[in-house]
């Protein structure tokens, strides 16, 4: 048995070094591409039926260097969703299908979320129409104005 070993390992070195040796005359290796760069982060937020015309309203958001685009409160926006990428939380997830949500209601009002975070497209719709959702949004603040009553 030791002896099968130490052809084996013979073997493999000699593979080894013609492999290296192979690599030494080619020339030095081509460099890695560059990284592709993320488009900044750029959503629009959609807020209806809140009854507060200060929370009703399209904002553009963009979240690069600094905070751009006219949502009441961007750089606070841009930190949010800063903290939810550090965490690797997607706040733009649904409520999970089976998840058990107290029966309160947190009123009429809706958002839309779309466009780009973190590479990715997103598309995402928030209420208040239970205690899961009523979490979703607050969670979510201040991206959604808040609304409580």
């Amino acid at each position: 048995m030791p002896l099968r070993r130490l052809a084996l390992s013979a073997a493999l070195a000699a593979a080894l070094a013609t492999s290296l040796a192979g690599v030494a005359s080619a020339g030095p290796l081509p460099l890695p591409p560059l990284p592709l760069l993320s488009p900044p982060d750029s959503l629009t937020v959609t807020v209806t039926g809140s009854g507060n015309p200060e929370a009703e309203g399209s904002w553009k958001l963009t979240c690069d260097d600094r905070p751009g685009g006219d949502h009441p409160a961007a750089a606070r926006a841009c930190e949010r969703l800063a903290g939810f990428a550090r965490a690797g939380e997607d706040p733009f997830a649904p409520v999970p299908a089976d998840a058990l949500c107290t029966q309160m209601y947190g009123g009429p009002v809706t958002a839309r979320v779309t466009g780009t975070w973190q590479g990715r497209r997103v598309d995402a719709r928030f209420s208040r129409a239970n205690g899961c959702e009523i979490d979703r949004w607050e969670n979510a603040e201040p991206l959604l104005p808040s609304v409580r009553g």
